[in-house]
């Protein structure tokens, strides 16, 4: 492959040296000197490798002095549509040729009349491939004059507005007409260059001439595409193009385009175009959109976004248009929510996926959004003009079928204001607790500690509070209660706070005053939530015990005191509870946890985790299957062992079992010799003395 690729390489450098030693010696033959710079054209548009290796052997500088130099018309313009090739091709020969004297030269090609068509139009394509994403190249255009050529040509190539392209010379004519506009868009933008759009401005009345006389297609996407690249992000030319006219001859083209739209579907595709142009008038100024009121432009954009032979991205044109219109004008708003555009953006919004028209669509609607607010509270209050009161009858009937719309619309706007406002709520409340972490404790240890101390306060009778009040507070979820008691975040950590059984127990110990003082005032917060009528959920006392199951518990900042438990654990449960709360804001309801579940981090093996699941109330369903199948097994095991008949030998057992079969070889070997009676007694009395002393 690499010996293929080298060959290709070397034939092609043979190729260009060749072809550019027959053009140094084939002045006298124009023909061979065209056929050569086709062919290189050729050879540089299929390899950038080849645009390289030609510049560096000298091709580029010999093909420019070539075009300048040769007395023949058909060398001159294959050489400057090769120089364009390459300099399409490649960035460092668009450089190269972007100088003064090149473009120089080619307003001499445009301005003079023995020039014919096909080289002037050569010429304007060298010019736009050298300005093209170059800024050097658009500010040599403005100072050598190119651009006032370039001018000059737009105005007069086409001088009648009867356009007949059957006509070979009124087709060509149009043809360098064509290359002239583009030439003239890349000038002003990519990058926006404001000097070259103040200099273009002054093609607008000559542009709305053809606009108005000559509504076809190879007029008005090429001049709408100039119109809208010489406006773009600036206020200066867009207020003139407005003063000259230009926005009411697009509204009028507009208008026309629409109704033609329901014959032909190329006359809606071009009303697009035009619509693209009007928007990117008024996109920085929406005072604009006054002018189109006065043709009802908005009603004619409603229309054409039903047209069923639009894409998604021309509907977004036209609705990011609406929004435009309907920013800072009444009378386009009151247009839309006449002409039924409220039910049609809820439609769009609903069913449509696209994101970038969603939000076009909920752009229009906050648009929208005063105007339907002053015709919900009086429609007869509000008129425009003296013709007004005439059609409120109309309108009366209308708002009676708009008005199911429009409660959707208030919903979903109403739906965006909360979405945003939870949003917020929730970077808040990360902010809030975010430099607050969690106590890293052990689990089974803190509930140890509890054990342990209040083993004798009457721990079995707080218990049992703790069951009948957690089967109490079942009941209350099933029918609702709880939903209704805890309306925020603020009433349900009051709540958890004083029916914390902690707190409980040691309101009774009376072992701390400050504690006493702290509780009181929570249990006091409260019954004042309570009596406000926002919660039905009555605490029957101070032993009312909110039995919460194992928290989660993590590292802590905060050293509590390791000899006051009761404190440790107040603050350990009241703490993961609003940590709980704040973090799963979803979930407002107490809710039991699996101690399976909450105990990760913890140094577990097969014995403590099953002795763990199997001491946990509130297990989890994956949790209980695993302690069923674990009990299942354990059940098997033991009737297996107990048909097999196998007896498990303690320690004491075997070592007994050792000693039997040791006497047993003691008396085989002391039978063969004559002093065994002795010793044989020796050991059997031994040997049931601890037999004797053995359990059974």
């Amino acid at each position: 492959m690499e010996s293929e690729d080298t060959k290709k390489i070397q034939g092609m450098k043979t190729d260009l040296n060749l072809l550019l030693e027959c053009l140094k010696y084939q002045i006298d033959n124009p023909f061979l000197q065209k056929e050569a710079l086709v062919t290189i054209h050729s050879i540089c548009q299929q390899n950038s490798n080849a645009v390289v290796y030609f510049r560096e052997i000298g091709g580029l500088m010999f093909v420019k002095n070539l075009g300048k130099s040769s007395e023949h018309s058909m060398v001159k313009e294959a050489a400057l549509y090769t120089l364009g090739t390459i300099a399409e091709q490649n960035v460092y020969c668009q450089q190269t040729l972007c100088t003064s004297e090149l473009f120089e030269d080619l307003i001499l090609f445009l301005s003079n009349n023995d020039s014919n068509t096909n080289l002037k139009r050569v010429s304007v394509y060298v010019i736009l491939v050298l300005v093209s994403n170059n800024r050097t190249g658009q500010t040599l255009v403005r100072e050598t004059g190119c651009i006032k050529v370039l001018l000059q040509l737009f105005r007069i190539l086409l001088s009648k507005y009867e356009l007949n392209l059957s006509d070979k010379n009124v087709f060509d004519s149009y043809q360098l007409w064509s290359s002239v506009c583009s030439t003239l868009c890349v000038c002003v933008n990519n990058p926006q260059n404001d000097e070259n759009q103040m200099l273009c401005c002054s093609l607008f009345p000559h542009a709305n001439d053809w606009l108005i006389n000559c509504v076809k297609p190879e007029i008005i996407r090429p001049i709408c595409s100039f119109i809208g690249l010489t406006l773009a992000n600036n206020t200066y030319v867009q207020k003139y193009f407005i003063s000259v006219g230009g926005l009411d001859v697009l509204s009028q083209v507009l208008v026309q385009l629409e109704s033609d739209s329901h014959k032909t579907l190329s006359s809606a595709k071009l009303a697009v175009v035009v619509i693209k142009t009007v928007d990117a008038c008024i996109a920085d100024n929406p005072t604009f959109g006054e002018v189109l009121a006065k043709y009802h432009i908005v009603s004619k954009l409603l229309a054409l976004l039903l047209h069923e032979s639009l894409d998604s991205e021309e509907k977004f044109s036209i609705i990011l248009t609406l929004g435009h219109c309907t920013e800072a004008c009444e009378e386009n708003q009151y247009e839309f929510f006449k002409n039924c555009g409220l039910p049609l953006m809820i439609q769009t919004l609903t069913e449509s996926q696209n994101e970038e028209l969603n939000k076009a669509a909920t752009f229009v609607l906050y648009n929208c959004k005063k105007i339907t607010e002053k015709l919900s509270l009086s429609l007869r209050e509000y008129s425009f003009d003296e013709n007004e009161a005439e059609k409120l009858e109309d309108i009366n009937m209308k708002e009676k079928n708009i008005e199911e719309y429009w409660k959707k619309a208030k919903e979903i706007l109403q739906r965006i204001e909360q979405l945003e406002a939870e949003g917020n709520e929730e970077k808040i409340q990360r902010e809030k607790y975010k430099d607050v972490s969690s106590v890293n404790i052990n689990t089974q240890n803190t509930w140890k500690h509890l054990h342990a101390d209040s083993s004798g306060g009457g721990l079995k009778v707080e218990d049992e509070k703790d069951k009948s009040q957690s089967r109490k507070l079942q009941s209350f979820k099933s029918q609702g209660v709880m939903s209704k008691a805890c309306t925020n975040d603020d009433q349900m950590k009051t709540l958890l706070k004083s029916a914390n059984p902690v707190n409980a127990c040691y309101r009774k110990s009376e072992q701390n005053e400050t504690l006493w003082k702290a509780n009181s005032t929570r249990s006091q917060n409260f019954h004042e939530g309570t009596t406000s009528g926002k919660s039905c959920f009555v605490s029957q006392s101070s032993d009312c015990v909110f039995k919460h199951p194992n928290p989660i518990v993590k590292n802590r900042r905060q050293h509590l005191p390791v000899g006051d438990p009761f404190t440790l654990c107040s603050d350990i449960i009241n703490k993961e509870v609003i940590n709980f709360l704040s973090a799963d804001s979803c979930s407002k309801m107490f809710k039991y946890r699996c101690s399976g579940c909450i105990a990760v981090g913890k140094s577990l093996n097969s014995r403590n985790f099953s002795k763990l699941l199997h001491s946990c109330l509130y297990q989890c369903d994956r949790h209980k299957v695993i302690v069923e199948a674990e009990d299942r097994y354990k059940s098997e095991l033991r009737k297996s062992l107990i048909c097999n008949k196998k007896i498990l030998l303690t320690p004491r057992r075997r070592q007994l079992r050792r000693k039997s079969v040791d006497l047993a070889h003691k008396y085989h070997k002391l039978t063969k010799c004559k002093y065994a009676a002795p010793l044989l007694e020796e050991d059997l009395s031994v040997f049931s003395l601890n037999s004797s002393n053995t359990e059974p």
